[in-house]
């Protein structure tokens, strides 16, 4: 028998997200969008945001559950135990490495969530101070 099969030696290139006005107005995604992209309704965004760092703390779990399986012992020295240990080790390290992989790629995925809704709240944060410049200088 062969071992595991990893079918996804990398994770997809991270997408762009945009958040807010520039999301509702269809601006073009950044980069092009040549590799297409999420927006989000400012509403939206903290939902979604909790929904990412609720599948991160499962793949952390995970990730420990897949530790214990790569480095599984035998229980006994005759030829079942130490067949168990042949196969079970590789799967727990393969399913180690995807979970590493995967944890990675939701960790950048919540961070792009956040810089979005950061850019966000600062392009809304400078608008509103042009605005009372504006104001301030025709008064």
């Amino acid at each position: 028998m062969t071992g595991p099969i990893d079918r996804m030696p990398a994770m997809p290139a991270m997408p762009a997200v945009l958040v807010g006005k520039a999301a509702a107005g269809g601006a073009p995604m950044p980069g092009g969008g040549a590799s297409g992209g999420y927006r989000f309704d400012e509403t939206q965004i903290d939902g979604i945001i909790q929904q990412w760092e609720d599948l991160l703390a499962d793949l952390e779990a995970d990730e420990r559950d897949a530790e214990s399986l790569a480095k599984v012992k035998a229980p006994g020295r005759e030829f079942a135990s130490g067949d168990f240990v042949s196969r079970a080790n590789p799967s727990g390290k393969a399913f180690l490495e995807q979970s590493d992989r995967m944890r990675k790629y939701v960790q950048q995925y919540l961070d792009a969530l956040k810089n979005a809704k950061k850019a966000t709240a600062t392009t809304e944060e400078n608008a509103e101070a042009d605005i009372r410049a504006t104001g301030a200088g025709q008064a």
